[in-house]
């Protein structure tokens, strides 16, 4: 995104609407992006109302595109022909039987409007569960930027680039939890953005669902905000 400063006012009515912070108002009283920061969500071109029209959405080429297709949810994936972050939400399993009894899905999300996540960052993180052997969601976008899945190392080109959030997701046996909850307590303190880890397991006929407990045995805080499906959908058979 730019600023077409022989249009632009300085009338400061865009600085709100960017979640990153990242349009100033410079020496001479005019907006301007800071291009390192701006992470292509088109924001302030669908919000801020500019009385003159100034935002000029470009062309963008590999790899800052992909700031859109990771942060701007009228961007669609190439691979995947699935706009925004382009995970298949994980709510959706009550329909699709994604995941099986004794399973775990994960989902960890980095960055946030305010932070955001550089892929430096999110190399870190899949380097450390694909040590762990996990397998990445193949349908996921972020899948398809790792030049090695066995290792989790992304394609350099990628690495310094800023998105507003992205979602590194696997499916687990349960068994497998307890390592890659550790494994993750010890990367929050070496990422240098925020992450939130998205938990999805079938609940047992007795109605407890057994992951819940290892993560209070690591004394991880459960957020109160989870959702439970009903059970409305159908999904596929599944064999025995």
């Amino acid at each position: 995104m730019k600023i077409d400063t022989d249009l632009c006012i300085g009338c400061e009515l865009c600085l709100p609407y960017c979640p990153m912070g990242a349009i100033f108002i410079d020496s001479e009283g005019l907006a301007q992006i800071d291009r390192k920061e701006c992470v292509e969500c088109g924001a302030c071109l669908r919000s801020s109302g500019c009385p003159v029209d100034a935002f000029v959405e470009e062309e963008l080429t590999w790899p800052r595109s992909l700031r859109a297709v990771f942060s701007n949810p009228l961007t669609e994936h190439r691979e995947t022909r699935i706009p925004g972050r382009g995970t298949e939400e994980m709510k959706t399993n009550d329909v699709t039987g994604r995941f099986k009894r004794g399973e775990v899905g994960i989902a960890i999300e980095l960055g946030r409007p305010g932070t955001g996540s550089r892929f430096r960052d999110v190399e870190k993180v899949t380097e450390a569960m694909a040590q762990l052997g996990v397998e990445f969601e193949p349908q996921n976008p972020l899948t398809f930027l790792l030049a090695d899945k066995r290792t989790g190392k992304m394609k350099e080109q990628v690495l310094g680039e800023k998105v507003l959030s992205a979602i590194v997701e696997f499916t687990i046996p349960l068994p497998q939890l307890t390592p890659v909850l550790t494994k993750l307590q010890e990367l929050a303190r070496e990422v240098q953005t925020v992450f939130s880890l998205n938990l999805i397991a079938k609940v047992e006929p007795d109605g407890s669902v057994p992951a819940v407990s290892r993560v209070q045995e690591l004394g991880i805080r459960l957020s109160p905000n989870g959702k439970s499906n009903v059970g409305l959908g159908r999904p596929p058979f599944e064999k025995p």
